[in-house]
């Protein structure tokens, strides 16, 4: 049954990135930009453990747990480190994530043809 609670949910944050597509008339790049603030919006009322712990992957994979990520790892530093901590924080939590798809982003351009 979790497995098919994290794939309804996370589909679900995919339609509704794909209506602010089609009806919204969004930019990709604004799409991510609101899931990622709603990611942050949703932690800062916190809402988004409790999400996670409902969806599991569901919840995890999607954009908007980016942006649960950032707003969780700089209010962590924040409290040991004060305002430095803000800045640090969101690229301590989140390094291993863009570390990873830069280099699988290399890694694909090597194998296939890229366009550009």
């Amino acid at each position: 049954m979790e497995y098919l609670i994290a794939f309804v949910v996370g589909g679900l944050i995919c339609v509704i990135g794909q209506l602010l597509l089609d009806i919204g008339k969004m930019t990709p790049a604004h799409v991510m930009s609101t899931l990622v603030v709603a990611g942050v919006a949703l932690d800062f009322l916190g809402v988004y453990d409790k999400f996670i712990d409902f969806a599991g992957a569901g919840a995890t994979v999607p954009i908007t747990s980016f942006g649960h990520s950032l707003y969780h790892g700089a209010m962590q530093e924040a409290e040991q480190h004060g305002l430095i901590g803000i800045v640090t924080g969101i690229f301590e939590v989140t390094s291993a994530g863009i570390s990873a798809a830069i280099a699988f982003g290399f890694l694909a351009a090597l194998v296939f043809k890229p366009k550009g």
